[in-house]
């Protein structure tokens, strides 16, 4: 409990002491991952401050037997590492539809889970393109046969076009 404690104080005198940089007021493109069977997904970012944004993401999931479709929303903190290279966490849930292909008769489900996120992001000066590379735990809150368990860990690779 000490170290929970601890690492929440760090955090927050992290978020407290940030310098403030330039993110973009809209970024639009793909992230693509990899839990549980590859995955796309159409990603949104929207500047709320000079260090704060909201992530939209609305994709799918595939497996050999499993295909799911999810929809995404976390509040990021962005800290800048050096001149276009940041780093960046966040907190959000989200919600979705599965279904199993691979048994007769076909079942489905519902899906809702709470997520967050943290990663690392480049922007480069001569084009309004950013890479970015993270990792996102999900715990799941839904019954039948989505997941083994009600955890899952998507590391990706995301490629956005930034604009205001």
């Amino acid at each position: 409990m000490r170290k929970i404690i601890l690492s929440v104080l760090m955090i927050v005198g992290l978020i407290g002491s940030s310098e403030a940089q330039e993110i973009s007021k809209n970024a639009l493109g793909l992230r693509l991952g990899n839990n549980d069977g590859f995955g796309g997904e159409i990603s949104y970012q929207r500047g709320l401050s000079n260090n704060n944004r909201l992530e939209f993401d609305l994709g799918w999931r595939n497996t050999k037997s499993i295909s799911a479709f999810k929809l995404a929303g976390l509040y990021q903190w962005v800290w800048e590492i050096d001149n276009g290279f940041n780093w960046y966490t966040g907190v959000g849930a989200g919600l979705g539809s599965w279904s199993n292909t691979s048994i007769n008769p076909k079942e489905s489900g519902a899906i809702l889970f709470a997520t967050g996120d943290i990663g690392v992001e480049y922007t480069f000066n001569e084009v309004p393109i950013q890479l970015s590379l993270d990792l996102r735990p999900e715990l799941y809150f839904s019954s039948g046969g989505y997941r083994d368990s009600n955890f899952g860990s998507d590391l990706a690779l995301g490629i956005r076009y930034k604009f205001d």
